[in-house]
């Protein structure tokens, strides 16, 4: 823009805010607030290259299953008996191929150490499951497994934020926040994108950084909201004690005309998210209480989910949790369990976590398919790296453990358009390399995107000059071959 059209435009916009501050009052405030409200009702129109869904979605809304700390593929999914006859061995070079280490292992002998675990092949697919996870086992032909998963980053933060944001570095949204962006809200008394951390038994080591659901440089409406396990489950929502609800309501009228007013002269897309998020909380107010008090459901949920689903804040709880936002139309859910991280006592730590997520993580799948939901929800589970095969420590030892490992790992999806009963992709012999179909974070990314309608490379925001995509600018390809 020249100096000339800078200097019309401003010379616009103070003609603009006197004839609303002097000319149009109250009135022309509350006919704003009406659209903004309204707008959010809706898919967004905030600058995505055109409209989205950009054609029929297979899936309405996403449970992202989050294992934060990267379970081991070796222990879990990925069976390589191989590995027994080269327990102790120095890992090749050519196996390795010159491919970076984290400083917790940089420059020691990789030795080989076999897996901990045994496995069999379950159901009609032949699928590999670990007995460390007897509820999966059960629900195998139900699900897609992607064992040639591959990311760029060795550590747990960067991993982690490429893993749900695209990119390594902070300040980009969560996929929870593009999809709130693009796709809008099913259920206007809840936020399109709501968070779950597990209360752990035991105190986690383990940071979950709020920048994990956050919206970048996306309007602060899109971040994802934490659901607590308290007293408060989103904090600062309740009115203090007294105040009666028509008051609130009163008081919420008035401010958020005002906030109106100075939107319209400022043009502040914060202002908008500002009064979004009071109206938002408002109807929270009557809706979070119902959704959280999980004691309506029958036994038979218990039983199926397990005995720590009493428990409030436990992964099995947040299961029963994101079953009952799912109900509700809630577009994303994620979940996050923390402490996977198995740098050490790897038989006893694996197990523990596995004993914390097996059974729920498959009842959910079970739920969602005997209430008919399953076929437009999609169900993702995994973590942001795997498991080096090269033991950490002393690999004969009970003390013995995996370093982080970017160049293979193993998810599994369920529903919402994804087949069933599949395993895509393949490791080399070591489960060192994805040799076969490998697929990056990027191309999961876009896989998912396109299971919501939703084709990448035309879903954009643009922040300083430029059009950010979730995909990024690198080449990312939908796996048409796990798609029903």
């Amino acid at each position: 823009m020249n100096d000339i059209a800078e200097r019309n435009s401003d010379q616009l916009s103070v003609t603009r805010r006197y004839f609303l501050g002097q000319g149009a009052g109250v009135g022309i405030g509350a006919m704003a607030l009406d659209g903004m409200l309204a707008r959010r009702a809706g898919a967004s129109d905030l600058g995505t290259s055109d409209r989205v869904p950009h054609f029929a979605p297979k899936a309405k809304r996403v449970i992202f299953l989050t294992q934060s700390g990267g379970p081991s593929q070796l222990e879990l999914y990925d069976h390589k008996p191989g590995l027994a006859q080269l327990a102790g061995e120095k890992l090749p070079d050519s196996v390795r191929g010159g491919q970076r280490l984290s400083g917790m292992t940089e420059g020691k002998p990789q030795l080989v150490m076999p897996a901990h675990s045994t496995f069999q092949q379950r159901g009609q697919s032949g699928a590999t499951v670990s007995d460390w996870l007897p509820h999966i086992a059960e629900i195998a032909d139900e699900l897609c497994f992607v064992k040639s998963m591959v990311t760029d980053q060795i550590n747990h933060a960067p991993a982690m934020t490429k893993f749900l944001t695209g990119h390594h570095l902070t300040g980009r949204p969560s996929m929870g926040s593009w999809f709130s962006y693009g796709l809008g809200s099913e259920n206007r008394d809840l936020p399109d994108y709501l968070v779950l951390l597990s209360k752990m038994k035991r105190g986690s080591d383990q940071p979950l950084y709020d920048h994990y659901w956050g919206s970048g440089f996306l309007p602060s409406e899109y971040q994802g909201v934490k659901l607590r396990s308290a007293k408060d489950p989103v904090l600062y929502l309740n009115d203090p004690e007294g105040l009666p609800r028509e008051l609130r309501r009163g008081m919420l009228n008035g401010l958020n005309e005002i906030n109106a007013i100075r939107q319209l002269q400022t043009g502040d897309p914060e202002i908008t998210t500002r009064i979004q998020q009071y109206e938002m909380a408002y109807r929270m107010q009557a809706s979070v209480p119902d959704l959280t008090d999980i004691s309506d459901e029958p036994e038979s949920t218990f039983e199926m989910y397990g005995p720590d689903s009493r428990r409030g804040g436990s992964y099995a709880a947040n299961c029963i949790l994101a079953r009952r936002l799912a109900e509700r139309g809630v577009r994303f859910i994620q979940l996050f369990h923390p402490d996977w991280d198995h740098h050490s006592r790897l038989r006893s730590w694996c197990t523990a976590r596995c004993r914390d997520t097996d059974q729920a993580s498959a009842a959910l799948i079970k739920d969602l398919k005997q209430r008919g939901m399953l076929e437009d929800t999609l169900v993702i589970w995994g973590g942001e790296f795997g498991r080096s095969p090269a033991g950490q420590g002393k690999w004969d030892s009970p003390e013995g453990g995996r370093d982080h490992h970017p160049r293979c790992f193993t998810i599994w999806m369920a529903g919402g358009g994804v087949k069933s009963g599949v395993t895509y992709g393949a490791t080399d012999d070591y489960s060192y390399n994805a040799v076969v179909d490998p697929v990056h974070v990027r191309d999961l990314h876009a896989t998912v995107l396109h299971l919501m309608g939703i084709e990448h490379e035309r879903f954009s925001y643009r922040s300083q000059g430029l059009d950010f995509r979730l995909t990024g600018v690198e080449p990312a390809r939908v796996v048409h071959d796990i798609l029903a």
